[in-house]
């Protein structure tokens, strides 16, 4: 097919912005186009690959086969030429190469600090950026380039697309409280639905593994919950009320070894879920990701306690 050989950078970009976006307006909008233009733009690609990439449909577009193949293919091209740009400018200025971190809050409260000190001591003089978030939001921003590595729970297949997982550890949630809830000592899960649960969103990695949990235990979501992942608003929450917070264990590691949280005596078995290390398929690990993995061997190996793999 000689069609390939015409494709350009602004193809590209429109492809994949009307899909991030799921509509043909706002990708214009965001790329300082005109809605015909960006429809001209479709149009020819289409030509070029010879097959339909986009239906349009009243809930915005969605993609054909075709396109769900040419899109790993376009984010993949649009990342590396995005990271080579970056990494050209940085030869300019002689400004040493940094390393974007992204890191769901479970690793963001417990082991990361202990990995970026190590890092440090490994590559000093490279600049450490650290971006926290759910996981959606930060494999997205991986995905785009805009990070170099995530540290964080294994998500869903389809939010797994075009990246490398390298698993570090089993982590389980924990479901805690303030010290003297009514509900403390017990490990009768059914319990907590006569409370506020702070539960996660459906955002968030552990959101279908504490599903399962409830299944498991004849509940479905607790009629009073409120959906967050916060660190800050979780355990303000809790300890101010009789809230209970279902969250991953190393969001919650240092208050429950400080005493400031309890946790209830509730197996969470089912929720163990792996914690690891994700890159971009499509590319070799940079040395400062190298280095960045051995700082995390590193970090784990230290923490003598065992609370980041340890069962409830």
């Amino acid at each position: 097919m000689e069609g390939h050989r015409r494709i350009k950078l602004r193809h590209l970009k429109s492809f994949c912005e009307i899909v991030r976006l799921g509509s043909f307006k706002q990708a214009a909008d965001a790329l300082a186009l005109t809605q015909p233009a960006i429809s001209r733009t479709m149009a020819e690609l289409e030509q070029m690959v010879g097959a339909p990439l986009l239906t349009r449909n009243r809930g915005g577009v969605a993609l054909t086969a075709e396109g769900e193949v040419f899109l790993h293919f376009a984010q993949m091209g649009l990342n590396a030429i995005q990271q080579g740009m970056a990494r050209l400018d940085r030869m300019k200025t002689g400004e040493p190469a940094g390393i974007r971190i992204g890191a769901l809050p479970s690793v963001a409260a417990a082991l990361l600090p202990r990995a970026v000190r190590s890092f440090a001591e490994l590559a000093p003089g490279v600049a450490v950026t650290v971006q926290d978030g759910p996981h959606e939001f930060l494999v997205d921003r991986l995905r785009r380039g805009d990070l170099d590595v995530v540290v964080g729970r294994l998500g869903p297949p389809e939010t797994m697309a075009s990246l490398t997982f390298t698993q570090l550890y089993l982590e389980h949630v924990a479901l805690v409280v303030r010290p003297g809830h009514p509900l403390a000592g017990s490990a009768d899960l059914t319990r907590i639905a006569a409370f506020p649960v702070i539960y996660p969103p459906t955002s968030a990695a552990i959101r279908p593994l504490v599903d399962r949990l409830m299944i498991a235990n004849g509940m479905a979501e607790p009629p009073r919950a409120i959906e967050s992942v916060s660190g800050a608003f979780g355990r303000s929450l809790v300890m101010q009320s009789d809230a209970v917070w279902i969250i991953s264990s190393g969001v919650v590691a240092q208050d429950l070894e400080a005493g400031r949280l309890v946790r209830l005596p509730v197996d969470t078995t089912l929720t163990a879920g792996p914690v690891g290390l994700m890159v971009r398929a499509d590319e070799e690990r940079p040395p400062s990701v190298q280095l960045f993995g051995r700082a995390v061997a590193a970090a784990l190996q230290a923490d003598q306690s065992g609370r980041l793999a340890s069962p409830p």
